[in-house]
């Protein structure tokens, strides 16, 4: 016997048997990734947290049998305890989770509302972590169930690295291995020169300066690090860095010179890029630059790095050398700016899907 097969939010099936399962209506999704956080800051979570991102060979990628031991038997018998007391520093208790999270939630939440101002309430707007929860699977499994056809990803990552956006594709495309009926997809490459996005670091220098009584006598733009052979073996992520900086300080029209380059959070003994943001304010404070700024361009979302590694080490640093004023000028977080650069961004990767969608 055929039947048309007819469920609250689904499609219609026509000629179908009677015992055949509901089919969720088609619908294009939109899945923002970020880089994870830890459930808690207590020790176990922490371990569960670090084991996964350290065991990620995009991050560390030493051959396993040399690094599982080291990591597991030494490493994380210890760095949970003082990244759980570095993240209970920051953490937001009133919410029970960390500032990435929270920010995360935000900014979706706004990305939302502009894509169904713009495209209708057909199209499926979530978030995923790399490491952490929620997992890229059990999102991804949750929008193909929910009709989702087609899924653009977007990786909150303006610069390409192999240790950030091309993992976090990784993990999108095992996630897509387990499912019974693969949607299309589409992954947005880095943005790292779109004029919105370098319109929204500009306004976000200017939005800091306008509130402290003395301007800064330089701006450190300061990048998450990565080992510097990387670069050597093809990663784009250090020149793209450095087009950011250049395009950051054109669009503020300031002279050569008034912004600095650098790289942060070192891990190991390799050499990583250069300079060091820590060693760079030192030098800084000690040739007389006695009032700094420092943003974060590629951190799409306040996090561990910028919260406690910039505001706190780095501050530290800079004002035991002798340094008088130093200003951090927040990421970009949920600001309006961002949201309406990431919604450019992506109006250029949905293209012909939605239109298509509509009709």
């Amino acid at each position: 016997m055929d039947t048309e097969i007819v469920r609250p939010g689904a499609g219609r099936l026509t000629h179908a048997p009677a015992d055949h399962p509901p089919v969720a209506r088609a619908r294009i999704g939109i899945l923002v990734a970020n880089l994870g956080t830890p459930d808690n800051y207590d020790y176990w979570s922490m371990r569960r947290y670090l084991s996964e991102f350290l065991s990620d060979r995009r991050v560390i990628d030493f051959p396993a049998w040399k690094w599982q031991p080291l990591l597991q038997l030494v490493i994380l018998s210890k760095r949970p305890f003082t990244s759980g007391a570095n993240y209970k520093s920051i953490w937001n208790h009133e919410k029970g989770e960390s500032p990435l999270m929270t920010i995360t939630k935000a900014q979706v939440a706004k990305l939302r509302t502009a894509v169904s101002l713009r495209f209708g309430e057909g199209l499926m707007v979530e978030f995923c972590m790399r490491y952490g929860n929620p997992s890229t699977e059990s999102v991804v499994r949750r929008m193909v169930a929910a009709g989702c056809e087609k899924i653009v990803f977007l990786p909150l990552y303006p610069q390409y690295a192999g240790a950030t956006s091309a993992t976090a594709n990784d993990k999108f495309f095992r996630a897509l291995m387990k499912e019974k009926r693969q949607p299309a997809v589409r992954i947005v490459p880095e943005y790292f020169d779109h004029s919105l996005y370098i319109e929204a670091l500009a306004q976000s220098v200017e939005r800091a300066y306008s509130g402290i009584d003395h301007r800064p006598d330089i701006l450190v733009a300061s990048y998450h690090g990565m080992p510097k052979r990387y670069l050597m073996e093809g990663d784009p992520y250090h020149c793209q860095c450095q087009k950011t900086s250049r395009l950051l300080r054109e669009r503020l029209g300031w002279a050569e010179g008034s912004v600095d380059t650098t790289f942060q959070s070192v891990f190991g003994r390799e050499e990583w890029l250069r300079p060091y943001t820590v060693e760079h304010v030192v030098e800084l404070a000690r040739a007389g630059k006695k009032r700094i700024a420092v943003i974060s361009p590629a951190f799409s979302a306040d996090c561990i790095e910028t919260l406690e590694e910039i505001q706190g080490e780095i501050r530290e640093a800079f004002i035991h050398a002798g340094g008088k004023s130093f200003t951090y000028v927040p990421c970009l977080n949920d600001d309006d700016a961002h949201i309406a650069a990431l919604m450019a961004v992506l109006e250029t990767n949905l293209a012909g899907w939605t239109e298509a969608h509509g009709k």
